[in-house]
């Protein structure tokens, strides 16, 4: 098991962020999904991918 880059929550389920390279557990994926910004962060994330792009390091996880 290991913790969660965001919340250091203990889990064995992760995920990579659409805002940045942290791997987050579900809960913070979960809260992840409800933000406004989710929308834009993965047009860009898409865009960079189809320029082929696959390192690209997100658009940074929102200050608020």
């Amino acid at each position: 098991m290991t913790n969660c880059e965001r919340c250091n929550k203990e889990t064995r389920v992760f995920t990579m962020s659409w805002f940045n390279t942290e791997m987050i557990c579900k809960d913070c994926d979960f809260k992840e999904s409800q933000m406004k910004e989710i929308k834009h962060a993965k047009e860009v994330e898409l865009k960079e991918c189809l320029k082929g792009n696959f390192n690209f390091i997100g658009v940074g996880f929102p200050k608020n």
